[in-house]
């Protein structure tokens, strides 16, 4: 399934959750392709998983686009990825944005860990979920991290997109952020977002850390699950998406992220391997032919943020 399809399914499938008139940027073949998307919904049988009930989610902002799911893990598979990631913690890095390489930074002081993707069957049955949720594919989505935050560990704040070129061409911007939280925080430990429109708005009784004060939060609460999106619905990047992890100020943090990219993770870029002057869609050229070039200049043809998927077919290079 290609960008166009699976972000604007999610997309319409968010909206009409949230029973809204808002109206999408229709990217090429947004209507999908059933036969890619039943299988999404079939979570592996014998699996301690938690039933997936789209009723649970709830939209928090817009700006950026951000929705909270209640419940989305059981409290056993929570505590067995715990178990399978604590012994294994190392201290967390960040991208260098010149050259995209993993750097030790005092804006990050957590500690954690990558799973390997469908380690076991609670792992793939957590991955399906994800999929079915967000209406993209298990392929786009990188290995589950684990996060654990001590006293005064923190993130400052920071967006899931990519500023340097080298990290982009294997799976494109990280378009969306799943961040499951496996344990309660007696305080702090809140995930804000500084540049949300609902910032002013959100009502701060006492129970919130002063971090929190700074942009919309959303406390940590076991089992729940805080999906926002890093690009817009036309792939252009999201400034409102700036996030952080407060500093946890009693108790201890575990959470589990999922970043999931624009295109396949798991196999690199034809666009990247080929110069620029390919389709990476079999429907590039009846898109084309329909006005798709023009309508949507930047999922086609690209920005200066990353190569569009239909370069060739809209004739803006020579192979």
């Amino acid at each position: 399934m290609d960008f166009g399809n699976s972000l604007a399914l999610s997309l319409c499938f968010l909206f009409a959750l949230a029973d809204l008139s808002h109206s999408a940027i229709q990217l090429p073949g947004w209507l999908g392709d059933k036969k890619t998307q039943a299988p999404v919904l079939r979570l592996n049988k014998g699996a301690v998983t938690a039933p997936f009930d789209p009723t649970r989610a709830t939209p928090l902002s817009w700006h950026p686009r951000a929705f909270v799911y209640k419940n989305f893990l059981t409290d056993e598979e929570c505590d067995h990825l715990i178990t399978l990631s604590r012994d294994k913690l190392e201290l967390s890095m960040v991208a260098d944005n010149e050259s995209g390489k993993s750097i030790k930074s005092e804006v990050r002081t957590s500690s954690g860990m990558f799973l390997q993707k469908a380690q076991d069957e609670i792992v793939a049955g957590i991955e399906t979920r994800i999929a079915a949720w967000t209406f993209l594919p298990v392929e786009n989505g990188e290995s589950m991290q684990i996060l654990h935050y001590e006293h005064g560990q923190k993130y400052e704040p920071h967006f899931d997109f990519f500023h340097d070129k080298a990290n982009q061409e294997l799976g494109g911007h990280r378009v969306a952020t799943v961040l499951m939280y496996l344990s309660n925080v007696e305080k702090g430990g809140e995930t804000v977002f500084p540049n949300s429109e609902g910032r002013m708005s959100q009502s701060k009784e006492d129970g919130w850390s002063e971090c929190a004060q700074k942009g919309y939060a959303v406390k940590p609460s076991k089992g729940d699950a805080l999906l926002f999106f890093s690009l817009h619905p036309d792939a252009t990047t999201d400034t409102n998406s700036l996030h952080g992890s407060c500093p946890v100020i009693e108790g201890e943090k575990w959470s589990s992220t999922k970043w999931i990219h624009v295109r396949s993770f798991d196999k690199p870029s034809t666009n990247a391997n080929n110069g620029g002057c390919v389709d990476e869609n079999e429907n590039c050229p009846t898109w084309a032919k329909n006005g798709e070039c023009q309508k949507n200049h930047v999922y086609m043809v690209g920005s200066l943020d990353s190569p569009g998927y239909c370069r060739k077919s809209c004739k803006v290079c020579s192979s």
